[in-house]
């Protein structure tokens, strides 16, 4: 038989991020005013409370005093795809294996287009992004070099 006042209490912080992750669950504005509502914990106790959980990375502010809970997903698995001499595809993600015809493929691929597409504009911004960093990095270069040359950028576009 178990004694109900050894019942293991939850720390405040678990409190406040079941709260933050029911609200958000709900559809509702996750603000330290409705959290206080809802866990009846002093506003001093949530504004802590929710500096702990954005610096351990379990929330995330949207925009001042509105937050939201992280998205946490387990690590990714492998995933292979073999294109078989019959048209078959096996796809493979950890354990599990699928036999798909040429026609359920397709309407995977058809299905995935979006994400691809996703993926695809993420690697360009990345690509973007680096390039910029080269092209900044190419440009202080050139100016390091004009400048120890003595000319300044107007005299050295007249020439």
């Amino acid at each position: 038989m178990t004694d109900p006042t050894t019942k293991q209490r939850k720390s405040t912080a678990e409190i406040v991020l079941e709260a933050i992750q029911d609200l958000y669950a709900r559809e509702q504005i996750v603000t330290r005013e409705t959290l206080a509502e809802l866990t009846g914990l002093k506003l001093t106790t949530i504004d802590d409370r929710l500096s702990h959980l954005v610096d351990n990375g379990s929330i995330r502010r949207v925009q001042r005093g509105v937050f939201v809970p992280m998205a946490h997903h387990k690590p990714a698995r492998p995933i292979s795809r073999t294109l078989c001499p019959d048209g078959t595809t096996v796809l493979e993600v950890g354990d599990t294996v699928m036999i798909l015809t040429p026609r359920e493929s397709r309407m995977i691929g058809e299905l995935m287009a979006g994400s691809a597409q996703q993926y695809a504009a993420i690697e360009i911004g990345h690509e973007a992004e680096r390039l910029n960093s080269l092209l900044s990095a190419q440009v202080c270069e050139v100016r390091r070099e004009v400048a120890r040359m003595g000319l300044t950028v107007e005299e050295d576009a007249k020439r």
